[in-house]
């Protein structure tokens, strides 16, 4: 069958390449690939700069982003052939650390998790692939177009949940979200903003192009203003910030209503120097009670709840997300930059 390779830590070692075929285990599901989502860290990957092979591999398939259709279930198996399911991306560490013993592994302390596509096992981008059926997640079956988006949702649903359960350390009424950043994660972070009912504005430097009609067919406010105007003018309870730049994590750290919570998602790339009132920045954290944490990953419960948020959306919006869609065989131009929402590669 055909999967989309890589050589960790080689730039241009991307290619569509012919591998064995998947040998399902005892209880194991046997998946046809349906669909596969591009992201940063796939991109990262391909340029060699990230990324771990499986032990004895000269090779990982990548691909973390899932969807697939169910051909083989274990006998008794609550899964069966038919059913729409992705796949988990992390698994826990074999110590187990504390986290992973309690089931939260994307929480892991000692850093031995393993991660579809990513650390240590092949990841989801094949014309089929395995999956143990604890790490399956079925999705709605009218989700066939757009259950790729999966993954980035879990990402989003349990930085919501990060950001729920941090408020309830006292009282917690959030009424106005910013999120900083249009990319998927912030898109989707946006919708599940609409969903608990709130307030919600989304920042991104573009003024074109599909991005603000996008926020705005949410029933969102769009703004392109310079980050530090638009946090004077809404001062939200809630940031949720997805671009991983280092001016705009600042601001975003410094504009809260008091008690206010910033959630970070984006990944800033190191070697970026600014300078910083560090001084400012504390005392306005403890003088206020705010909050600033990082999510990143998710577990089996926050991929449940993305599954609830998608199968609550208008699918027609969520479409519309995916803004290029590439066959596996062309799968090198999916990683060429571009002014894309989201790129998906079709893997049948």
């Amino acid at each position: 069958m055909r999967a989309l390779t890589v050589t960790p830590g080689h730039a241009n070692s991307l290619r569509v390449a012919e591998v064995p075929d998947p040998t399902p285990g005892p209880r194991d599901l046997l998946v046809d690939g349906l669909a596969l989502g591009v992201c940063g860290t796939d991109k990262e990957i391909a340029r060699g700069e990230y990324g771990w092979a499986p032990s004895g591999s000269d090779h990982l398939v990548l691909g973390h982003e899932s969807l697939g259709r169910v051909a083989q279930a274990p006998a008794g198996s609550r899964f069966s052939p038919g059913d729409l399911v992705v796949g988990v991306v992390r698994r826990p560490d074999p110590v187990p650390c504390g986290a992973c013993g309690a089931g939260e592994f994307d929480m892991c302390r000692n850093g031995r998790y393993t991660e579809r596509g990513i650390k240590e096992i092949h990841g989801y981008g094949s014309e089929r692939w395995t999956v143990a059926e604890d790490y399956a997640i079925r999705l709605d079956g009218r989700l066939t177009d757009v259950g790729v988006l999966m993954e980035p949702t879990s990402v989003v649903a349990k930085a919501w949940e990060q950001v729920w359960r941090t408020g309830r350390r006292a009282w917690f009424e959030p009424r106005r979200v910013l999120v900083t950043g249009a990319g998927p994660i912030g898109l989707l972070a946006a919708l599940l903003g609409t969903q608990y009912d709130l307030d919600v504005h989304v920042l991104d430097r573009v003024t074109s192009g599909p991005k603000p009609a996008l926020v705005r067919s949410l029933g969102a406010t769009y703004h392109h203003d310079p980050v530090d105007q638009v946090m004077s003018r809404l001062t939200p309870d809630v940031v949720i910030e997805a671009t991983g730049a280092g001016s705009v994590v600042i601001e975003a750290m410094s504009g809260t209503t008091p008690y206010g919570i910033v959630c970070l998602t984006g990944v800033s790339p190191a070697g970026r120097r600014m300078s910083v009132d560090a001084g400012a920045i504390n005392r306005e954290l403890v003088l206020e009670n705010d909050v600033v944490l990082g999510s990143v990953n998710a577990n089996i419960r926050h991929y449940e709840q993305a599954a609830d948020a998608l199968a609550k959306a208008d699918p027609r919006w969520l479409a519309s997300l995916i803004t290029r869609r590439v066959p596996l065989s062309e799968a090198p131009t999916a990683f060429e930059d571009d002014d894309d929402v989201k790129v998906v590669l079709t893997l049948t």
